[in-house]
């Protein structure tokens, strides 16, 4: 017997001014709410204070823990589900962006589960986390209806890949005013970083017919609409459709997995700082190249979505232009195109490689890849 599952949040709530419904969800799951956001930045565009509103009108109260820094650590998801514990918190409204959201999840899953959370790298979380709202302010990771986290642990210099039903959260809440202000670049790194999401759950080996819909549908979106939001940030519309299509992603890969960019991108984090989205960025059309020969027929889908015409042409070709679609979205969007702009230093691509072919997205990869075709790839965009 084979079958498949499915899993997203309770509720999604979407639309221009919808974050204001926080409050009136939070009530539900109790009176301690802690809202986990990064440093600056929620408190720079007032969503934070908006947030804050909503749930004072709503009579609850409020701790906030604003130490949530680019790539989330080990250090502070302890730090958190501490203070979280010592206050009683009933509830984490997690607002930011993907490191917001993902430490808002390791923290949830702390207060209520034993040990320490590199304890639950290769092992699943034994009970549900604290109920979580997630309300994200960047248009890429998807991590408010995904069932993963990701959480730098900094003395093995290692991003672990955590997940399950333990820490999905309960309400997303999409409002596109709150991603307005993003700076272009992480507007074009973060929509990138979805638009990988979305071509990798497509390809993976363990896609879904529910997974390829939404992958299909995010692809879409995404490329039409990335590049509108680069070069107008107040394109309310295009803010929009960039925070359904990532969503759209984010259902696909929770549900289907990520591959090869995403096994490459971690180690460039973990070693260099390199922003995930960026990482995931860089690789992603030289990955798409190696990968074609094993899913042709996927990525003439995949061109189609992205708008190209491909009547007439056969599969091989057709497959081709998905690649050369992908690039140059990549172009359009203004991203440094080496590894060498973004600090990698070349004499360590034989050990990023090495940390790459041992992760577990790999193995849902359409093409097995040997150590030394990822070195090569590495070296393509050196």
């Amino acid at each position: 017997m084979s079958y498949s599952i499915f899993q997203s949040p309770v509720k999604i709530i979407y639309g221009v001014g919808s974050i204001i419904s926080v409050g009136k969800e939070a009530v539900g799951y109790g009176k301690k709410i802690m809202i986990v956001t990064g440093r600056n930045s929620s408190k720079r565009t007032g969503a934070l204070q908006k947030v804050v509103e909503s749930l004072k009108e709503n009579k609850l109260e409020v701790l906030i823990f604003d130490e949530v820094e680019s790539d989330p650590s080990v250090k502070t998801v302890r730090i958190g589900a501490e203070k979280a514990k010592a206050e009683g918190i009933d509830t984490i409204v997690a607002l930011g962006g993907g490191s917001a959201l993902d430490a808002a999840k390791g923290i949830s899953a702390m207060c209520t589960n034993s040990g320490d959370i590199t304890d639950y790298e290769k092992n699943p979380l034994d009970k549900l986390g604290l109920p979580i709202i997630a309300i994200p302010t960047t248009a890429g990771t998807g991590s408010e209806i995904s069932k993963f986290t990701v959480i730098t642990d900094t003395d093995r210099k290692i991003k672990m890949l955590i997940g399950g039903e333990a820490i999905i959260p309960k309400v997303a809440i999409l409002d596109p005013c709150l991603t307005v202000m993003m700076p272009k670049h992480v507007t074009a790194a973060t929509g990138m970083d979805a638009l990988t999401h979305a071509i990798e759950a497509y390809i993976s080996k363990v896609s879904q017919p529910m997974t390829e819909i939404y992958a299909i549908k995010a692809i879409e979106l995404i490329s039409e609409n990335l590049p509108k939001a680069v070069l107008d940030g107040e394109n309310i519309k295009a803010r929009e459709n960039m925070l359904i299509g990532q969503m759209y992603a984010g259902f696909a890969f929770s549900n289907a997995s990520v591959a090869l960019v995403h096994a490459m991108a971690r180690p460039l984090g973990a070693y260099f700082d390199v922003e995930h989205g960026l990482a995931n960025a860089l690789l992603l059309p030289m990955v798409m190249e190696f990968n074609r020969p094993a899913c042709k027929e996927k990525l003439v889908k995949v061109a189609v979505a992205m708008g190209e015409n491909v009547e007439g042409l056969s599969t091989n070709d057709g497959s081709y232009l998905a690649i050369e679609a992908i690039k140059n979205l990549f172009l359009e969007t203004g991203l440094p195109k080496s590894l060498r702009e973004v600090g990698v230093l070349k004499e360590s691509i034989k050990e990023l490689a090495e940390d790459a072919i041992v992760s577990g997205s790999v193995l849902f990869n359409p093409r097995k890849p040997s150590l030394q075709e990822i070195i090569n790839i590495y070296e393509k965009i050196y």
